[in-house]
């Protein structure tokens, strides 16, 4: 199989599967087993259909709707109509990235065969996704139950050829146009089909899944900042010791045990001090900082189990069963996909809180062991970093905001048939934010850190081996080191694409090894 081709076939997909659709315009081909199995269930849909008792999905109305039998006649408008009213979304389009991992989410419970589509209806999809056509989708109209229904309808009518979508090029055009352009003929759905494209829990989950990718860079990269934060602050590495991790056996604890002392070996700052009164004990920032990056990883692995049991599910309301029966259930509730997002929520803004608490102390010349106040050229003159730990601190306190769960609230909806929502999509939505500012925080923190160690090392002392190496690449990177204060942003912002694009961690590996 060719590298940039994913295939869907019945039993689900996988983490890399989603980023890799998503985020690098991988292609998607459904595999001989997904056919056959959309066909063997389009049988069964079929023959429901024919039949004169009335079966929710096929031959109903919709949520509390449902006690309407629908005529044959008209079961293909009843397929286009809940298309057309559930596309109902207000506000900002969500990014491009999230309605990749949505439309290709859905595709992937289609194909297995639970939901009764036919197999043009998904090779539709597919062709929409690899002509890199993306539906206008919009920021609200989800409450995480009966699946992530308004994203997922706008979704479904650029299939039908209705409303705006992006081509591309970047340009919104009518879908039926971009359609037309690709060579691709708009579905027309039938029995249980428009459904079927609606009920999923697709949206959060995709978000849940690009987040563990960009938390999993985050967590390492700082862990090298508290470790470059440590060594400046001239803090002693035995807390890294592996034996002192081994007697609280959290295993994300001692991973970031472990990448720090990697990060510090070889320095010649660690444990060393600017006066006759040796420290005994680090403050808790930087002592601790395995244990609550630690907490966190562990977080986020947990998160990680519940995204791969929905990636392995066929999330489908109502189901088609290998034994014939088309079954309605409660499979959609985002209640699972809601929880861990806002787990990483908050462990989110407790990193970046510890972060910052770290960055406030290489600036406060009565906590920094020696370095100059705000790590200024002439303080006085000189502001510093004074007003980075600003910027950084107001990130922090957004984090704590953002971590306030959704998926605590419920609001109901469709006469109360639909009393308890999971708000799964609020969730992911306040998550992405969250991801963004921590990977802010942790770039003030490695720009005030790196700038200490440049400072260190002009007094004579010798820093790590890979923190020399953090410093150069950064460097490199545009964000520059000491000197007289100059127009900020632009070297913040170097930093903090420095950290999101995960050069950090590619630049000390060749000194460090793999971190984890």
């Amino acid at each position: 199989m060719d590298m940039h081709t994913v295939v869907v076939g019945t039993s689900g997909t996988t983490a890399e599967d989603v980023v890799a659709v998503a985020r690098h315009g991988a292609r998607i081909e459904l595999s001989t087993a997904a056919v056959d199995a959309l066909a063997a269930s389009r049988l069964i849909v079929d023959a429901l259909a024919a039949k004169p008792e009335p079966v929710y999905g096929v031959s109903t109305g919709f949520g509390a709707l449902a006690s309407r039998h629908i005529s044959p006649e008209l079961r293909a408008q009843l397929q286009r109509n809940i298309v057309r009213s559930h596309a109902a979304g207000m506000g900002p389009r969500v990014e491009r990235e999230v309605v990749r991992a949505l439309m290709f989410l859905r595709l992937k419970t289609v194909a297995s065969g639970h939901t009764g589509v036919r197999p043009e209806v998904a090779q539709t999809m597919a062709d929409v996704l690899n002509a890199g056509i993306t539906p206008v989708v919009h920021e609200y109209g989800s409450l995480g139950c009966s699946g992530d229904l308004a994203p997922l309808s706008h979704c479904a009518l650029t299939l039908m050829g209705e409303g705006d979508a992006e081509g591309p090029d970047g340009t919104v055009r009518p879908a039926g146009e971009l359609l037309a352009a690709h060579g691709i003929a708009p579905v027309e759905l039938r029995e249980k089909e428009g459904l079927a494209l609606l009920n999923g829990t697709d949206g959060m989950l995709g978000m849940l899944v690009m987040a563990l990718a960009d938390l999993r860079n985050l967590y390492t990269s700082a862990d090298i900042t508290a470790a470059l934060s440590l060594e400046v602050l001239l803090g002693t590495d035995k807390v890294l010791a592996p034996e002192l991790h081994a007697i609280r056996p959290h295993p994300g604890q001692g991973v970031s045990a472990d990448n720090m002392l990697r990060v510090l070996a070889g320095s010649g700052l660690t444990g060393h001090h600017q006066d006759d009164a040796p420290r005994v004990q680090d403050a808790y920032s930087v002592r601790c900082a395995p244990q609550v990056n630690g907490a966190g990883r562990d977080t986020l692995d947990y998160a990680a189990v519940v995204a791969g049991r929905e990636l392995a599910s066929s999330v489908d309301n109502p189901v088609v069963l290998p034994d014939g029966r088309v079954e309605s259930n409660g499979n959609f509730h985002g209640a699972p996909v809601a929880y861990v997002l806002d787990f990483l929520a908050i462990v989110a803004a407790d990193l970046g809180s510890i972060c910052e608490r770290r960055t406030d102390r290489l600036l406060d010349k009565n906590r920094s062991h020696g370095l100059p106040p705000f790590l200024a050229h002439d303080a006085g003159v000189d502001s510093g970093l004074m007003i980075a730990q600003y910027t950084q601190a107001a990130l922090v306190s957004e984090m704590k905001r953002l971590a306030v769960p959704a998926s605590a609230d419920s609001i109901p909806s469709s006469a109360m048939q639909e009393d308890h929502v999971s708000m799964g999509w609020s969730a992911a939505r306040k998550l992405r934010t969250a991801v963004d500012n921590l990977a802010r925080i942790v770039a003030v923190e490695l720009y005030a850190a790196t700038r200490a160690v440049e400072i260190r090392a002009a007094e004579g002392l010798a820093p790590a081996p890979a923190s020399q190496a953090a410093v150069a690449a950064l460097r490199a990177a545009g964000a520059q080191g000491p000197g007289p204060d100059r127009f900020l942003a632009p070297d913040l912002a170097a930093a903090d694409t420095f950290v999101r694009e995960g050069r950090l961690v590619a630049a000390v590996e060749p000194v460090t090894g793999p971190l984890a």
